[in-house]
Parts: C-alpha cells; structure tokens; sequence
C-alpha cells in the first residue's frame, strides 16, 4: 500500500519521464544545413529543459508524499541517480537502437545540467520556506 501511494504521487513525473523518452528517441525531419531542429543548440537546450521539468516533477511528488518540504540528502541523491540513470538510458538507446539520433555526452552533460539546476530550484525554496517559518 505504502509502494502505490508513493508511486501515485509520482504519476506526474513518470508520464514526463515517458515524454521525454519518446521525444529524445524519435526521428525528427531533417534540417536545413544540419545544424539543429529550429536553431543550432536546440538539441541541447531541450535536454537541459527536459531533465529540469523532470527534476521538478520527482521533488514535487517527493514533497506531496511527505506532506513537507524537508531538506533530505539521500532525496537529493535519489533524484540524481534517476536522471544519471534516464540520461544515459536515453544515449545508449540512441547510441545502440534508434541510429538516426546521435549519441552524445554533451546531450548527457546537459541532462545533468538541467537536473542540477532542479536541485538548485528545490534548494532555494526549501531555504525560503525554513528562512519563513523561522522569522
């Protein structure tokens, strides 16, 4: 019982993990020039956006299932290893399976740039929120 309330309070961040996987995995129409979908760099900036959305979404279903927003390092750790994991989930896959994307560590430098700019995100809210109630 206790699994399925903290898989239910993940719902959100599991259908944005399944949306970032299929949207790092399909073939998009080639560009002009090759040197991006809408402008160079936007292959990266997605990544970036991709995992911070992600990141977000796994603190706020973390906060929902504790009814607070406790400063907890092992959390911190745990939504790290989720991202390492999907990122490089998502290049081996592009690497071994879906050819026509490119594998890059850029793309994965990125994915972690993103989730730690997450944790930045979460680190300063639950400062304000701790700053608040101390006053």
């Amino acid at each position: 019982m206790n699994n399925y309330k903290a898989l239910k309070t993940q719902r959100w961040s599991l259908v944005w993990a399944i949306i970032v996987l299929v949207l790092c995995n399909i073939k998009l129409p080639e560009s002009k020039g090759g040197s991006g979908f809408f402008f160079e760099g936007f292959d990266k900036m997605a990544h970036l956006g991709f995992f911070y959305v992600l990141t977000i979404l796994l603190f706020y279903g973390k906060i929902k299932y504790q009814h607070n927003f406790s400063f907890r390092s092992l959390t911190i750790f745990k939504i790290i290893l989720i991202s390492v994991v999907l990122g490089g989930g998502i290049e081996l896959l592009q690497w071994k399976f879906f050819t026509y994307r490119s594998a890059e560590w850029w793309d994965f430098g990125c994915d972690m740039l993103g989730s730690f700019m997450g944790v930045f995100s979460y680190a300063l809210l639950h400062l304000s929120n701790y700053n608040e109630q101390k006053s």
